[in-house]
């Protein structure tokens, strides 16, 4: 089975965190997910997922602390992501890649379709800000 490695931004800002709905391609098409993207050769998951936010989202951002790594095997593959919080330094979220976004409130974790894989980082980000 195909082993994929991904890194995903947990972005938290005025107690909610912004989620993304994948496009309709694939697997885990229209589900919604925590953004980010595939690790390149010779990158840290740090700089893999500044570089990710940037192209998908045109914002600058600021990789902080690890949170959680996820693994979930899916029907055609296995994946592994590496989650972090991060901080949008500069720029305006623009979707590139996907449909739709939100800002949630820990509320509100309940009412976009997760992707499998994102479901336990949704839990803990349920967590994070209730603390």
């Amino acid at each position: 089975m195909k082993q994929i490695e991904v890194v995903a931004a947990v972005i938290i800002q005025e107690g909610r965190v912004f989620a993304a709905q994948r496009n309709g391609k694939g697997e885990v098409g229209f589900k919604w997910e925590f953004p980010g993207g595939k690790t390149e050769q010779g990158e840290t998951n740090q700089a893999a997922l500044a570089r990710e936010l940037r192209e998908e989202l045109g914002v600058v951002a600021e990789v902080g602390d690890f949170i959680m790594t996820v693994t979930h095997g899916y029907q055609t593959f296995h994946l592994t992501m590496h989650c972090y919080q991060v901080e949008i330094r500069s720029g305006t979220l623009v979707l590139k890649e996907h449909l739709e976004s939100r800002w949630l409130a820990p509320n509100e974790l309940d009412t976009v379709d997760w992707a499998p894989a994102d479901i336990p980082v949704a839990d803990r980000v349920r967590e994070l800000l209730t603390l």
